[in-house]
């Protein structure tokens, strides 16, 4: 058994098996649909995910400041991010252990080529288009397999399950999908897969729009006595 370390899972135990998996994205939509995906019901007990919102975080869960490496399986971070690029985190991590380095795999909003080429050849194991998807995680699967020396393992139920039913978010761009659209994308996952959490919301946004109503009442009052004021003073100086 293996200790989990990082925000809303240290100190839990991870079994045999189990991904380790450091995600690390400034985004909280990006993030709250990695989370949601990998720790679904459909996939449960493949990957442990520990979120952060910054590589320097990450760099410190990882033992990169104090040289204490901790026990994570594989890094999933995102390309931009402020202060500290998931490009410069790519190049720390595969510095901190060359002989067996942690898997890392590169997301980002743009397929641009170049980019693509840039992580490739720093040593990232793969770079994926956000949002994540089903079909995305046997891709992550494989690579944990690959640095145990296991073979890629069959297609989780998750996999199934993303073929018998179609997918909130949209098909995977093989062009050059806009960032705009694969947020609209996540967007689209992180209200589905929180219902009760838009509920809750509910009330203020009835409280907005009867509001929104009694201020176009009293404008219209306040209109209707102006126009009526103005005929009395036209009739009077008359």
């Amino acid at each position: 058994m293996a200790m989990a370390v990082g925000g809303g899972g240290g100190g839990a135990e991870v079994g045999e098996g189990v991904t380790r998996v450091l995600l690390v994205d400034d985004s909280p939509v990006d993030r709250r649909v990695a989370q949601l995906l990998l720790s679904s019901d459909s996939c449960a007990g493949s990957f442990h995910v520990i979120a952060v919102d910054s590589a320097k975080k990450a760099m410190e869960l990882l033992g990169l400041k104090d040289g204490k490496e901790q026990a994570i399986d594989m890094v999933l971070t995102d390309y931009c991010m402020p202060e500290m690029t998931g490009y410069d985190l790519l190049k720390a991590v595969k510095a901190l252990n060359p002989l067996k380095p942690i898997p890392v795999i590169v997301m980002s909003s743009e397929d641009e080529p170049q980019r693509i080429s840039r992580c490739l050849n720093a040593g990232a194991e793969d770079f994926i288009v956000k949002p994540l998807r089903r079909k995305d995680v046997q891709r992550l699967r494989n690579c944990s397999a690959a640095r145990s020396g296991k073979l890629a393992s069959p297609p989780c139920e998750c996999d199934a399950a993303a073929k018998r039913k179609p997918l909130v978010l949209p098909p995977s761009a093989a062009g050059s999908p806009s960032g705009r659209r694969a947020n609209f994308a996540g967007v689209a996952m992180v209200l589905h897969s929180s219902r009760v959490e838009l509920a809750q919301h509910f009330p203020l946004l009835l409280k907005l729009v009867v509001l929104a109503y009694a201020v176009l009442c009293v404008g219209e009052l306040l209109h209707r006595w102006s126009s009526r004021g103005g005929c009395s003073l036209a009739l009077w100086c008359a």
